[in-house]
């Protein structure tokens, strides 16, 4: 392999892709819409929630619960006074979640400090939209614990003879109950996860779609056979392909993560400097994967047909926007043969658990092999049309 060839080739890459204004544009501003448009749009952060509140109690403790509820933007908190109107209120989507709190919750929350049941607060969601549905359910039960406990530390200390621990089935200090706990992303925020997700789903589709065009359209000018002709080997002619873009893609992932961080101030947990080596690779392996289809295709139109049917089991199956946990078994098996699914896990470890190489280190050898696998097989499969 000539370095000096090489260097020529990648040379007439960028120059032709940059004097085509339309392929720059999409670029630069593909990438950034679609990680504003996840993680701003389409983020399933609970904001804003109309949130139906029946009050049977009464109480000071009962209003402290419902301040909480309402102290921010979370909940935008609806009195009703009969339980009859609420569940109107539900069926006709005029609220999204219903808070039921019972006429002894009070008289219920002192004596669970002294081995008596907890009260129970009613929570009745719309199960329609289930994952906003899950973080509201989620965040109330945090917001009620909180408050619960900050109630108990204001009363001051047990009176004698109370009973705090857990005896035959009483309650915590706090007297409520609380079963569930967030980890990594306490608030249950959605943005992040999508943020994360994004960074997939851009270096996936994106990729593929620009380079899946480009050897097709050389051959109807005539340019890829000019090139064939040169000494330039298979080899040669894959980098020179790859790596140009490889390195704007490059660029579109810092600028992705600098916009994600200052706009929507969702920060990598973990290295910077190791998700963008690892969203870099990654990038070489779908990009090989475009070269594949163009390769392969006879007309543009075919190469942009066959990168869109990929990117539908991408959107579906790859865990961008769907728990791949909940999917059929044999689905789940479906899965695992797609790269994206690799790169997404570990783009959603690196920014919400903040995890290394070493706990990475299952995915990044599959990822690794998918890139042995596409290189060489795109690298044949540009020897074969030579």
């Amino acid at each position: 392999m000539s370095w000096r060839r090489l260097r020529t080739l990648m040379r007439r890459e960028v120059l032709a892709t940059f004097r085509d204004p339309f392929t720059v544009t999409v670029l630069i501003a593909v990438p950034l819409g679609a990680l504003l448009v996840f993680g701003f749009v389409l983020s399933t952060e609970v904001k804003h929630l109309a949130l139906g509140v029946l009050d049977a109690d009464a109480t000071a403790a009962s209003r402290r619960l419902l301040t909480a509820l309402t102290a921010n933007s979370t909940f935008d908190a609806r009195a009703y006074a009969t339980r009859a109107a609420l569940d109107w209120a539900l069926v006709s989507g005029e609220v999204s979640v219903g808070v039921i709190i019972p006429p002894d919750f009070e008289r219920n929350r002192r004596k669970g400090v002294r081995g008596v049941a907890p009260p129970d607060v009613q929570v009745i969601y719309d199960g329609g939209e289930a994952m906003l549905a899950v973080n509201a359910e989620g965040f109330l039960r945090s917001l009620a614990a909180a408050t619960a406990l900050d109630l108990r530390a204001e009363e001051g200390p047990l009176p004698a003879g109370a009973r705090p621990g857990r005896a035959g089935g009483a309650p915590p200090p706090s007297g409520v109950e609380v079963v569930t706990r967030a980890a990594f992303n306490p608030r249950l925020d959605g943005m992040p996860f999508m943020v994360s997700g994004t960074f997939g789903f851009v270096l996936s589709f994106l990729t593929v779609l620009i380079t899946a065009v480009s050897i097709v359209n050389e051959k109807l000018t005539g340019t890829f056979e000019q090139l064939q002709v040169t000494p330039a080997t298979a080899l040669e002619i894959l980098l020179g392909k790859i790596l140009p873009l490889g390195g704007m893609f490059a660029l579109d992932v810092v600028l992705m993560v600098l916009v994600a961080g200052f706009v929507l101030q969702v920060w990598p947990a973990g290295s910077l400097l190791f998700f963008v080596a690892v969203s870099a690779f990654y990038i070489l392996v779908s990009l090989a994967l475009g070269l594949i289809i163009s390769a392969t295709s006879g007309t543009a139109a075919e190469a942009v047909q066959k990168s869109v049917l990929f990117s539908i089991p991408l959107v579906q199956l790859s865990g961008f926007a769907f728990p791949i946990r909940s999917m059929p078994l044999l689905v789940r098996w479906v899965t695992e043969i797609f790269p994206a699914t690799h790169y997404i896990r570990v783009s959603r470890a690196i920014y919400l658990r903040g995890e290394g190489p070493l706990a990475l280190a299952p995915e990044l050898a599959l990822l690794a092999l998918f890139g042995v696998l596409l290189m060489t097989y795109a690298l044949r499969t540009i020897e074969a049309r030579a």
